[in-house]
């Protein structure tokens, strides 16, 4: 499981994230802010290995620091990014 930082970073007003998996299994990607508020949550569905890239429209929060966290199997892994507006 390899979750990549966000691109572009920073953004305004959209930011794209990738994660990849070698097998196929349930997958949650969630947006936190700073404080740990759920803002978002981008996909939570099996997906079958391979390569994918959401896109995340922030354009309604504002600018800050957030964090995206991917959870599968069991296990977690977060990143942070940050919206200029």
């Amino acid at each position: 499981i390899t979750l990549f930082q966000n691109y572009p970073n920073p953004f305004n007003p959209s930011t794209n994230i990738t994660f990849e998996i070698s097998a196929q299994q349930h997958v949650s990607i969630s947006v936190y802010s700073i404080s740990g508020q759920l803002i978002a949550t981008l996909t939570d569905a099996p997906y079958a290995a391979g390569k994918y890239s959401l896109r995340w429209n922030a354009s309604n929060n504002a600018s800050g620091i957030y964090f995206y966290v991917l959870e599968t199997g069991g296990k977690s892994f977060s990143k942070k990014m940050t919206l200029i507006k």
